[in-house]
């Protein structure tokens, strides 16, 4: 395993992980392991949305919609 050095902590920083730290029943180190580790892992999509919406529309077998008929789009405006 490797090891590194923080060096010029602020103070403030150092005293919101050590707080947190305590919060969570951790040593500072393990503390900043754990920091370190959650922001810095792979991000996995777990769940496709259009996926997920497919699925649940499935179970209604299809829908027909009354689509009202389409008009004419607006004119460009003009600038004489």
């Amino acid at each position: 395993m490797a090891s590194i050095t923080i060096r010029n902590l602020n103070d403030q920083v150092k005293t919101r992980l050590r707080v947190r730290a305590a919060d969570n029943g951790r040593s500072m180190e393990e503390e900043a392991q754990m920091i370190l580790r959650k922001t810095l892992e792979p991000k996995v999509c777990r769940r496709n949305l259009a996926r997920a919406i497919r699925a649940r529309i499935a179970r209604l077998n299809g829908v027909d919609l009354e689509l009202p008929p389409r008009e004419p789009g607006r004119l460009f405006p003009t600038f004489d």
